[in-house]
């Protein structure tokens, strides 16, 4: 992840994706609201019944999830991280004592082992180095609680929409977008259990009546986003992250 090309659009990041995106006949609030409206349904349906998890926003940006998550779980504990120091700033001034905002090293994540029930990213690993993936999918699964859930969320590249909105964002450039299947592998690869993907956004706003029937073509790859869901496995050991062995050093 690039921090000098985040933090040089962070000022002008919604107006950026507003333009983008607007073939699919709705705005960012739409795309936000619907990711956080899925993570709560999927911890209703597979996590351990804490009404109020702790939630890791990762790769959060200006924050646009954060208030639907304040909204959703009002008492959680809410970490925004980011690898943007400006992007921070503008999250935090936007949303004041709303959650905690930390940056990251683009190695270790500033969170204790199992320290977390939620680990969500929102369209963000089609930015990182694709070598760089499962290593950070460790790091999700370093900070989650044995019953925690992750749920990455990413463009597809099979839908021409989504491929136009990333050709038509100046910071998506140097984007390289990931297939379901290759982030289900990625998980496997990191060592979660229970891995599945689950495709989202068919209809545009003109068709939005029809967004009821979403719900049973989850299976078809032909969403513009999907989501990948898993759980920490125990295939095998995670490592302390380097703060954790300097602490206990």
């Amino acid at each position: 992840m690039n921090q000098a090309e985040f933090d040089r659009f962070a000022d002008e990041y919604h107006v950026l994706v507003d333009r983008s995106i607007r073939a699919s006949g709705e705005g960012p609030e739409y795309f936000a609201r619907y990711k956080v409206t899925d993570v709560r349904r999927l911890w209703e349906r597979w996590g351990n019944g804490d009404r109020n998890p702790t939630i890791l926003d990762f790769g959060c940006g200006v924050a646009n999830c954060l208030p639907h998550f304040r909204e959703t779980f009002p008492r959680s504990r809410i970490v925004c991280v980011d690898v943007s120091p400006r992007s921070l700033e503008i999250a935090a001034a936007r949303f004041p004592r709303q959650a905690e905002f930390l940056c990251f090293d683009g190695k270790a994540l500033p969170l204790a082992s199992a320290s977390v029930a939620i680990a969500f990213a929102a369209c963000v690993f089609h930015h990182i180095d694709h070598a760089e993936h499962v290593s950070i999918l460790r790091e999700f699964r370093r900070v989650l609680a044995p019953c925690g859930l992750a749920c990455v969320f990413e463009h597809n590249p099979i839908n021409p929409l989504t491929r136009h909105a990333v050709n038509t964002c100046p910071f998506d450039a140097n984007a390289r977008l990931i297939t379901g299947r290759q982030m289900q592998r990625r998980f496997r690869d990191a060592g979660f259990s229970a891995v599945g993907i689950r495709y989202r956004v068919f209809f545009p706003g003109c068709l939005r009546r029809l967004r009821p029937l979403e719900r049973l073509l989850a299976w078809c790859p032909a969403g513009a986003q999907y989501v990948a869901v898993g759980r920490p496995g125990r295939i095998q050991p995670v490592a302390a992250s380097p703060a954790e062995r300097r602490r206990a050093a």
